[in-house]
């Protein structure tokens, strides 16, 4: 397993699959990259780079806790670019990792020539999907056997009087078909997720959504914004305002995807990300 040594001396993992150009992938979570397996066959355009962040899958448990704070995370990031030896390097980021992507990239610009949020969080620009906004997007699902107890979950959540059991019960929304493929996937992720980490990650001062929309408006390398149609935690109103923030963003919504788009539509996943990547960055800054 190939490691590096973060700037504080924390021993980081990060895994390598596939050929051609390498495109370093941050996972959300924040929790290990294992969930992103190959997307759905990109690695066989691509040579994926996955980095498992502090604290989780193979990286080491930093001594300083309150490292895990999303903002001393672009760090790490700068870190492995500088161990690969990238000049400038393809970023791709999903769910809450589009959080650390946002962050880097403010710091960073000119270390990034595209940038591929799939799925994305929104708190590091300060976005807000409003309760009806996931209502909304959710009654698309309305045909689907586990829909009318999944749906009085989001309602609970949505009017703040969530369970645990609320919050297990809404899975299925996160996927595009709720089969036996996307339970075993979501089980894998509940057990690998770190509530300290979680909690760290956002901790007070981690996000100035302010400064990074305006970092994020002088970054002119391609951008792709690629929400999944019936995705309660990106929906694609919100996904058009966060495309919307840089200079040079597309917008594609998966049709029937939720936030795993690479397990919903593998070929259609990797045919967009592929076609994203291969443009051309003449016009980058």
């Amino acid at each position: 397993m190939p490691t590096f040594s973060a700037h504080d001396g924390t021993k980081l993992a990060y895994h390598v699959s596939g050929d051609g150009p390498a495109v370093v992938c941050l996972p959300g979570g924040p929790t290990d990259s294992a969930y992103l397996g190959d997307l759905g066959g990109l690695s066989a355009h691509r040579q994926l780079i996955r980095l498992d962040l502090r604290g989780t899958g193979e990286s080491a448990t930093p001594e300083d806790t309150a490292s895990y704070r999303c903002d001393r995370l672009v760090g790490d990031v700068e870190a492995l670019r500088e161990h690969l030896g990238l000049d400038r390097m393809d970023l791709l980021a999903h769910c809450a990792g589009a959080n650390l992507a946002a962050l880097y990239v403010s710091r960073h610009p000119e270390n990034v020539s595209r940038l591929a949020l799939i799925t994305p969080s929104t708190r590091a620009v300060g976005l807000t999907i409003t309760g009806d906004l996931r209502l909304e997007t959710a009654q698309l699902r309305r045909d689907e056997p586990w829909f009318p107890e999944a749906f009085a979950a989001l309602q609970a959540i949505v009017t703040g009087k969530a369970t645990a059991d609320s919050w297990q019960a809404v899975a299925p929304f996160s996927y595009g078909r709720w089969d036996e493929a996307a339970q075993a996937h979501q089980a894998a992720g509940d057990e690998r997720m770190n509530p300290e980490i979680v909690a760290a990650f956002g901790a007070e001062g981690a996000f100035t959504p302010d400064t990074t929309r305006t970092a994020l408006a002088r970054f002119t390398a391609p951008v792709l914004l690629l929400a999944g149609e019936a995705d309660l935690g990106a929906p694609p109103p919100t996904m058009a305002e966060f495309a919307a923030l840089f200079p040079n963003a597309e917008l594609v919504v998966q049709p029937g995807a939720g936030h795993h788009p690479w397990l919903d539509d593998a070929d259609q996943f990797v045919a967009t990300t592929r076609a994203f990547l291969e443009t051309t960055t003449a016009s980058s800054s």
